[in-house]
């Protein structure tokens, strides 16, 4: 198993293979040596992967550790992120989502009966609008929502849309959440708006979050639809210390 170890090594570190200072005939000699080896040993090619994915999968845990350390108040504290629940609760948890997100929709009751149920849930909100030009209008108009006071009124009845978002559905539904939209529509494009929207995009980046719904809780990333039980557990835990 000499040789095999040989190529894995040189798999690893093939930019230090290539500096050697070896003749054209040496050269010949190892690519020899490395194709028959690989011939005959086909699975140290999966296992040389396997060991770059875990190597690259142990960075991204490394990267978001770091990250979750050095923009706490980005994620927790941001005066520019809606706040629903109790702005004092003493646990927070975090949702990046997007209203075209189906998942984020499957999700929402969830999140609905976990502020039912807990008076001291503090949930921050970070829009996401990652799936297309009508997800960033939503965004905006929520986000909008908030100068007159009535981000979570807008937030839940355009969550429990059915069907296709459009604009005139968005603008249908702020209506129907008592908002006034022409008012709405100017706050839209104010330059705080569009400051959020970008916050949360180099957070989301910095953090490793590429899909939604992506919750936080008590330092824990938790990606994807995943349900109450495994979101009350980790505030629980939160809770406990």
């Amino acid at each position: 198993m000499t040789a095999i170890s040989a190529v894995l090594a040189m798999m690893a570190a093939p930019s230090a293979f290539a500096q050697q200072d070896f003749d054209s005939a040496q050269k010949k000699a190892i690519e020899q040596i490395v194709r028959d080896t690989i011939q005959a040993h086909p699975e140290i090619v999966i296992e040389a992967l396997d060991a770059y994915q875990a190597k690259q999968e142990a960075d991204q845990r490394g990267a978001q550790a770091r990250a979750l350390t050095s923009r706490a108040d980005d994620i927790f504290r941001s005066p520019s992120s809606p706040v629903i629940g109790n702005p004092q609760g003493d646990v927070t948890l975090v949702e990046f989502f997007d209203y075209q997100c189906p998942y984020c929709k499957r999700v929402q009751p969830d999140l609905e009966r976990l502020l039912k149920e807990d008076s001291g849930l503090r949930v921050v909100m970070k829009e996401f609008p990652i799936l297309g030009p009508t997800s960033v209008t939503a965004a905006q108009a929520s986000l909008a929502a908030q100068k007159q006071d009535r981000y979570r009124e807008f937030h839940m009845t355009l969550m429990a849309v059915k069907g296709q978002l459009t604009d005139q559905v968005i603008f249908d539904t702020a209506k129907q959440a008592g908002l006034d939209v022409e008012k709405l529509r100017q706050d839209m494009n104010q330059p705080s708006v569009a400051a959020e929207l970008r916050a949360n995009m180099d957070l989301a980046q910095a953090l490793g979050i590429q899909g939604t719904p992506a919750f936080i809780v008590n330092n824990q990333l938790i990606p994807g639809a995943v349900g109450y039980d495994a979101l009350k557990s980790q505030i629980e835990k939160d809770r406990g210390g």
